[in-house]
């Protein structure tokens, strides 16, 4: 998708092999193993492939986000056609010392913007676990409203959040 990946603080850039020591670190993160899962990923090799497996698949989309000011990269944005969601929903995650300063919701808005002008999807979803709750709050704040709870066989329970994009496009 194009879109402008700049913020007054951020710039968003597409994933690639250069990003595999920060893939590495990011993945072996507490809140990530916590609240995404374990991937697994325990050498640069691992993050390497990793990156591969991401960026060979059309369905999945993730964006880097770096710190202007200092072009450190600190976290994610994804978005991921889910094969049990109809349309796109939206994932991010932060290194946890760039965490509490807004930079999820910029980048996260940054995204989100970038499809309500260069889309035709008319929702996005969002799925976090009920335990969740700085989650939660970013996505309430971000404009997603809770949809329902699903379950999936043999997986956890998730919450479904969605934004009405179409509605946001009219104004």
């Amino acid at each position: 998708m194009n879109f402008n990946t700049d913020t007054y603080r951020l710039q968003l850039k597409d994933l690639t092999l250069h990003h595999a020591p920060f893939i590495l670190e990011l993945l072996n993160t507490d809140g990530w193993k916590t609240f995404i899962g374990e991937r697994h990923i325990h050498t640069i090799l691992d993050a390497r492939a990793y990156i591969q497996r991401i960026n060979g698949n059309p369905d999945i989309d993730y964006y880097v986000v770096y710190l202007k000011a200092t072009s450190i990269p600190i976290g994610m944005i994804s978005l991921i056609q889910r094969t049990y969601l109809p349309y796109k929903d939206i994932g991010y995650a932060f290194l946890p010392q760039y965490t509490g300063n807004g930079y999820a919701f910029e980048a996260a808005r940054c995204v989100m913007d970038g499809l309500i002008a260069n889309s035709r999807q008319p929702v996005l979803y969002a799925t976090v676990l009920p335990n969740n709750a700085p989650s939660i709050r970013l996505l309430e704040k971000l404009g997603l409203s809770f949809k329902q709870e699903i379950q999936r066989e043999h997986e956890e329970r998730l919450l479904l959040y969605e934004a009405d994009l179409d509605k946001l496009r009219k104004g």
